[in-house]
């Protein structure tokens, strides 16, 4: 006999003042000037009677590292009485958030944690979860899966490896009014580029309020995908709001489309099962300062003679823009902030019946977050980024031996890729056939 699935859901502004600076974008200059449409954290807590479940902290953030992971983990975990091991933190990755919620993700990149925008934020997400705990309720929960080529893409090539899907998790009271949803889709919120300075959570803000509309006001949270070499360069037709609520428009209507439709079976009703583990991963070794600034010299070189040829945000000059970005963040690392011994990474495991959601704190490569779903032993299974900490870039080796951004960011070898993938292949077989 299953056990009745129980659901809490809030969301929060989490939209600071302006003044500030905003993270994502080397090329960015100026600070914060005001809002174009809020900042949001959503939490969604899935249990039953006898079982604490899990949180999920979804937010409209860059990245979430390891400091603020622990802060939001132990405050919700506190304001709800379960481990805070049971919470999941999540970031969309928008690149028009406060640079100052995690302060500096790399070494080879400025940036500075801001100690006020840190407390203000999880004050209000506080708030948000100590509602969470009298507004627990009996729901049913039906799972959906669609797909939408005109949200994202390859970056690199129109043609390259990209995960179109997306999953919805519906939750539904028993009055059949709806709860919350709980859907991913991988591509980087980067509509918006560098010479915005206005708050904006890009297209999965735009997907909700769309949503919200389409389907009737539940609370929507965003899971970011294996999203990292996939983004919106050969499918956006501007880098405007517009263009943001265009796109967060297409996937809200897709996903509206699939919930309309009856023949998607409902959803084992509980418990929702979490597997955590830690997986140790050497840091790459870092070309010598010499051969970091040859690359520098090199990588600038080609970005001018595109820049001169196309447009300024032509697909071209973009992608030899960011890998003189990546070549100067190298040879930042080669002058002496180069990363020694293992990385620890976090790996978590949470399933409801046959839907699996793996958690990992990379921008993985959409190769390697198909690689994980094929291979899966779940009937779905979600591939998350961006989660409990910010690893930065993991590529594939095509990725490698095509010289792109992400191959001279990362912090971890080609080798990395394949030992990911076989520790969460692992992980995942153990928890559906392990006990909790």
């Amino acid at each position: 006999m299953t056990a009745a699935l129980l659901l809490a859901a809030q969301d929060v502004r989490i939209t600071p003042g302006p003044g500030h600076p905003l993270g994502g974008y080397l090329a960015r200059h100026g600070v914060a000037t005001g809002t174009h449409d809020d900042l949001e954290a959503s939490l969604i807590w899935l249990s039953t009677e006898d079982d604490p479940g899990v949180v999920w902290v979804a937010l409209d953030a860059l990245a979430v590292d390891a400091g603020l992971t622990r802060t939001l983990a132990d405050a919700v975990a506190a304001a709800v009485d379960i481990d805070p091991d049971r919470v999941l933190v999540c970031a969309s990755h928008t690149h028009s958030g406060p640079e100052g919620w995690t302060g500096p993700l790399h070494p080879g990149l400025p940036g500075r944690r801001d100690a006020g925008l840190v407390g203000g934020m999880a004050e209000k997400v506080t708030g948000a979860a100590l509602r969470l705990r009298a507004g627990r309720g009996r729901v049913r929960a039906r799972w959906h899966a669609g797909s939408t080529e005109a949200v994202g893409g390859n970056r690199y090539r129109p043609d390259g490896p990209h995960d179109t899907s997306f999953g919805v998790l519906e939750l539904r009271r028993d009055d059949g009014t709806p709860a919350a949803l709980l859907f991913d889709y991988a591509s980087h919120p980067t509509v918006l580029g560098p010479d915005n300075l206005a708050w904006s959570a890009d297209w999965p803000g735009a997907t909700r309020r769309e949503l919200a509309t389409l389907v009737g006001q539940p609370v929507a949270a965003f899971l970011q995908g294996a999203a990292g070499d996939a983004s919106s360069r050969f499918v956006r037709r501007g880098r405007d709001h517009a263009e943001v609520r265009t796109l967060g428009g297409h996937l809200a209507t897709s996903i509206a489309r699939t919930l309309a439709a009856v023949s998607s079976p409902p959803a084992t009703a509980g418990p929702v099962r979490l597997t955590r583990s830690t997986l140790h991963l050497p840091y790459r070794d870092i070309p010598s300062l010499e051969d970091s600034l040859q690359l520098r010299q090199t990588a600038e070189a080609e970005w001018q003679r595109e820049l001169a040829h196309h447009g300024e945000d032509h697909p071209a000059v973009r992608i030899a823009q960011t890998r003189y970005e990546g070549c100067a963040m190298l040879a930042t690392m080669a002058a002496g902030g180069r990363p020694t011994g293992c990385a620890e990474v976090p790996v978590s495991v949470v399933s409801l019946g046959e839907i699996a959601w793996l958690h990992t704190p990379f921008e993985l490569f959409a190769s390697l977050g198909l690689r994980i779903r094929r291979g899966s032993p779940f009937r779905h299974t979600r591939v998350i980024g961006y989660t409990d900490g910010y690893l930065g870039y993991l590529p594939d080796a095509e990725g490698h031996r095509g010289g792109v951004y992400e191959s001279y960011v990362t912090l971890f070898g080609p080798e990395a890729a394949d030992v990911l993938v076989e520790h969460c292949l692992k992980v995942l077989r153990a928890h559906r056939d392990g006990p909790r």
